[in-house]
């Protein structure tokens, strides 16, 4: 398989999706609180439930994708988001709507586990590395689009519209890989996703790098969890809280460019990771100070320049010694990360107090990044 033959803006598109697919969603909060009569908990946990389907998403795909091709099942996956997404158009209650976030979830969940397995497949070492800090500065400017195009659309059509945009752009995705995307699955030894699972959970360097990629994405999706209802709070719109995406935006490409250049100067991705965890600790601490006033919104940029640092090295690193079973190993890291964030994100949404989840999940980052290169070499 020739590296020519990859379509990066596909695979970089398709990478960016379930980032954009839930800041689209998050200015829609508010109004699905008042349209379904439900508490902002519950508005909340539409996006927890979103990630426990996908996690057992990413497991189904991944080792779909080691039984019968990259390709099929990415079209499969997409299929399934597209189901989702015309199911929530017509979702009259609360419960149907939860179960249309479900499937939505499990299908789009395709987009995250396939993409990075073929990046895997094509890429080594180094390279990866470098493919992974691009991908990082793709996804610096999700947060903006996702908001901006979301706060608009409520603004336009309510919730309504959001779910209508959703269906577009799972149809987009379709179209484009059924025309583009190649196969890049090689010829390997393969493993069926249970002993994979039974192995990597006895794999210390898995765990951490797991609950490393799980404080840093609750640290974010919290953000678009919680901070909607400190917005109308404040007594400002989801059309404005959609314009904070601009400042998110700004700071995942300050950590996405930061890790490009620590890489390019010779800085280790270990190293990297502790330095995100100490920049976490110290905006969760400028957020508990300012958690009554706009002037949140610098720590929660600083988290994102901690998350555009950490996150393309935490995955560059971490299924190095797989690599002759990259769907079923790319399947089990994804289920236990996803699920390790649908329930951090379950216990923000109950707790609805941003600082205090940002201050935890700084805390768990930094003890694990402390341990992670000690379990990689051990």
């Amino acid at each position: 398989m020739s590296v020519k033959k990859l379509p990066l803006p596909l695979i970089v598109v398709m990478i960016m999706a379930p980032q954009i697919l839930e800041t689209l969603y998050s200015p829609a909060l508010t109004a699905i609180r008042a349209d379904y009569q439900i508490d902002a908990t519950q508005a909340s946990h539409t996006l927890s439930v979103y990630f426990f389907a996908f996690a057992f998403g990413v497991a189904f795909w991944g080792t779909v994708s080691d039984q019968y091709g990259r390709r099929m099942a990415m079209l499969a996956g997409l299929m399934m988001y597209t189901a989702g997404a015309l199911l929530a158009i017509v979702s009259s209650s609360f419960a149907l709507l939860l179960v249309s976030r479900a499937v939505i979830a499990f299908g789009a969940a395709v987009g995250s586990v396939v993409t990075q397995t073929m990046l895997r497949d094509v890429y080594q070492g180094p390279a990866l590395g470098k493919m992974f800090a691009m991908i990082g500065m793709a996804l610096s400017i999700s947060p903006i689009v996702g908001m901006l195009s979301g706060g608009m659309l409520v603004f336009w059509g309510g919730h309504m519209a959001i779910f209508i945009a959703q269906g577009g752009f799972a149809l987009l995705l379709l179209i484009w890989c059924w025309q583009a995307l190649p196969e890049t699955r090689q010829q390997t030894t393969g493993m069926a996703l249970i002993p994979c699972l039974m192995e990597m959970l006895r794999d210390k360097q898995i765990w951490c790098s797991a609950l490393l990629i799980a404080s840093f994405n609750v640290m974010a999706f919290s953000y678009f969890s919680l901070a909607p209802f400190i917005f109308q709070n404040l007594g400002l719109s989801s059309e404005q809280f959609g314009y904070s995406g601009i400042v998110l935006a700004f700071g995942s490409l300050c950590g996405a460019a930061a890790n490009r250049y620590f890489l390019q100067h010779g800085l280790c991705a270990y190293r990297q990771i502790q330095l995100a965890g100490l920049l976490a600790l110290l905006a969760a601490v400028s957020a508990w100070y300012w958690q009554t006033s706009l002037m949140i919104l610098l720590p929660c940029m600083a988290i994102t320049v901690a998350f555009g640092l950490a996150i393309p090295n935490i995955l560059s690193q971490a299924l190095k010694h797989y690599r002759n079973r990259l769907g079923a190993a790319g399947a089990v890291l994804g289920l236990v990360y996803y699920l390790l964030i649908a329930g951090g994100l379950a216990l923000a949404a109950m707790g609805q107090h941003l600082p205090l989840t940002l201050f935890a999940c700084s805390l768990l980052s930094l003890t694990c990044s402390a341990r992670l290169k000690h379990y990689a070499e051990s």
